[in-house]
């Protein structure tokens, strides 16, 4: 059989089958399915033989195959809305990256923003019987949660709120707190947030945490928000909140996009001096962060550590369905580099 491309055949693809490596080998194609079960029985010899003649002719187990006869995909859906924006970019890849590691199938599910992309982006998931679910930050609907729980599939919810399900959060808020203190020691009266109109858990825990604890400290407190937690919505939050009189003195940007678009529109466009005129700080320690160009101050979530914790409870919770669902709280740690330095820091820059 053959295919047609620009006018020439071409052969179909054919990937190299057991049976090929029982006939190289000289055994019974239910001994080269015996060599590649972990556990299962077959002499060291013959187990040799099949292994010297899979290497030969590149042959690779049809993992496909085999869960399509044992009931399981080992696919883990990976859902997210707008999955290549900041920090969810970096969690998708480390996710990724663990699961292979453990055998599993990572497949990135975009829930998308309309309510035909979340259908298609539904029926995908879970008409592949995905064998658990891991649900990220940012907005997918809770539709997906409540399909995956119906299902009875081992479900990890990152950086949003979910009822009855497994759970990890950085702790937004005492990361909010803590900086709104040391703005307010290190001299700041006027403060800012700059935030998102977008209303994830996460960007609202960290602005109202901010709001009310400077506002307790006596400070006052500008926020501003764009209409998404990226760099054209820091833009747009950065000049709303300089374009008044009273300029602040310092501002915690919701995330390092929205702190990488207020450092250039405060230097490139009002001549400002960073953080001689404004102290800035962002939120999940991109790699950009470090860069020469920003030295941005920030608060570090690692999405390795998240990744590995969200593969840990999801392993907890295959074999323990019926337990008491977990939800942990991860310290974010203040990286200080340039933009801002609190009074008690004597450290040299991370």
């Amino acid at each position: 059989m053959t295919d047609t491309l620009n006018g020439k055949p071409h052969p179909a693809p054919r990937f190299v089958s057991a049976r090929d490596v029982a006939e190289l080998a000289g055994v019974s194609r239910s001994a080269v399915s015996r060599a590649f079960t972990p556990g299962a029985s077959v002499a060291p010899e013959t187990r040799e033989k099949i292994m010297a003649a899979a290497g030969r002719l590149g042959y690779q187990v049809n993992d496909l195959a085999r869960g399509l006869l044992a009931n399981r995909s080992r696919i883990v859906g990976l859902v997210a809305t707008k999955p290549e924006v900041g920090f969810r970019a970096h969690l998708t890849a480390a996710l990724a990256a663990v699961l292979i590691r453990r055998g599993s199938v990572p497949v990135l599910i975009n829930a998308g923003e309309t309510d035909e992309e979340t259908e298609a982006a539904q029926r995908t998931l879970f008409g592949h019987r995905a064998e658990a679910v891991i649900v990220l930050s940012g907005s997918p609907p809770s539709s997906f949660i409540e399909l995956a729980r119906s299902n009875g599939l081992p479900l990890v919810a990152i950086g949003r709120e979910a009822p009855e399900i497994d759970l990890i959060q950085t702790d937004n808020a005492a990361a909010a707190r803590v900086l709104a203190a040391a703005f307010v020691e290190a001299g700041h009266k006027r403060l800012a947030f700059a935030g998102s109109e977008s209303g994830t858990p996460a960007i609202v825990e960290r602005e109202q945490a901010f709001v009310a604890e400077a506002t307790r400290l006596g400070a006052d407190v500008a926020v501003a928000r764009g209409p998404d937690t990226d760099y054209a919505g820091g833009l747009l939050a950065a000049e709303r909140l300089f374009t008044t009189r009273e300029r602040p003195s310092a501002v915690f940007a919701v995330n390092d996009l929205v702190a990488f678009a207020l450092i250039d529109h405060l230097k490139g466009r009002l001549g400002l001096r960073i953080p001689e005129n404004v102290a800035v700080v962002g939120f999940d320690d991109l790699p950009e962060a470090a860069w020469l160009g920003y030295r941005l101050t920030t608060f570090r979530q690692d999405p390795l550590d998240l990744a590995e914790q969200a593969v840990a409870l999801l392993e907890n919770r295959a074999a323990e369905p019926s337990a008491a669902p977990v939800s942990l709280r991860i310290e974010a740690r203040l990286m200080i580099r340039d933009t801002f330095r609190p009074v008690a820091d004597g450290a040299p820059a991370s």
